[in-house]
């Protein structure tokens, strides 16, 4: 794939995901919540590194089962085709990391995928490799796997789309590639989606918005500093009136003078996780961070 938009100002340009993957022998041993990794305080620190923010490729969009014994993401090596991978915590160890290939070659890559907030269900966006037909499509929890994949029946793939995630009510957002990466989202009704409308924000795609839409996150090209062409993650808040604030620099705990994209808030909600491109070569690994970097930045009522 060459399917992921580093900024706006290159809103066209994209990348590719594929990976490595250990042998069983090399998988080290590992326990506990987020693969055993330290969490972090309120400075963003590298997630997992040499196990899941591997050099040498780009790591872009990450989730967690609800009850945190699973982690998915997608990742290539540059010029490679995007794959989701996955982990699961079996008794109380880790298990080596594989890929999903959830349309079993229908498509030719697949990234983004999303846990719902009932664990039942993985949303994920598939493509072809000249970049077309990129929509999302989802599997459904069985008793140990996941059940065929099947592409999202709704005004929602009309459009090239990507990047879905969902409230705890089931409303789903997503960035509209088509309508020149704005934020969308689509109210459930009964687990269906009918209608699509735009979010009235300023700027900013790769939106994950909070269980309750109480916040919503974007990464957008800096707007502070003058000449700046990289990334940064804002927040936007809910105000009384149903409304989204003004958006919000999540400052230098996240934000750096390369690119950060991607934001994602864990189960639990208590970390932020996003790529950076701090790697050689311009490549990305994942970041995490507190989310009390959030909540500092939510305005006093």
């Amino acid at each position: 794939m060459r399917h992921v938009c580093i900024s706006i100002f290159l809103l066209f340009s994209i990348l590719a995901f594929s990976s490595q993957s250990y042998g069983q022998n090399e998988f080290p041993v590992l326990e506990g919540p987020y693969l055993g990794q330290k969490t972090p305080g309120s400075m963003a620190e590298i997630f997992a590194p040499g196990i899941v923010s591997i050099n040498g490729r780009y790591e872009h969009g990450i989730s967690f089962s609800p009850e945190l014994d699973e982690i998915y993401f997608s990742a290539n090596k540059k010029g490679g085709f995007t794959d989701i991978y996955f982990s699961k915590l079996e008794g109380e160890k880790w298990q080596q990391i594989k890929k999903a290939k959830f349309t079993k070659g229908k498509k030719d890559e697949e990234m983004h995928p999303f846990v719902s907030s009932s664990g039942k269900k993985l949303y994920f966006t598939a493509l072809n490799s000249d970049n077309t037909d990129t929509k999302i499509w989802y599997v459904d929890r069985l008793d140990n796997a996941w059940s065929n994949a099947v592409k999202l029946d709704s005004p929602i793939n009309k459009d090239e789309v990507f990047y879905s995630n969902q409230a705890e009510n089931g409303d789903l957002f997503y960035t509209n590639v088509s309508k020149r990466f704005k934020m969308y989202y689509s109210a459930s009704k009964n687990g269906k989606y009918p209608k699509v409308q735009e979010l009235e924000i300023e700027f900013g795609f790769h939106g994950f918005i909070s269980p309750s839409q109480d916040y919503l996150l974007v990464n957008a090209r800096n707007k502070e500093g003058e000449g700046r062409k990289d990334n940064d993650i804002y927040v936007y808040f809910k105000e009384k009136s149903g409304t989204w604030s003004k958006p919000i620099n999540l400052g230098n705990k996240v934000n750096s003078d390369f690119d950060e994209t991607v934001p994602s808030i864990t189960p639990d909600g208590k970390y932020l996780f996003f790529s950076r491109y701090n790697e050689a070569g311009g490549l990305s690994n994942f970041y995490w961070v507190s989310t009390e970097v959030i909540e500092g930045l939510r305005p006093k009522v």
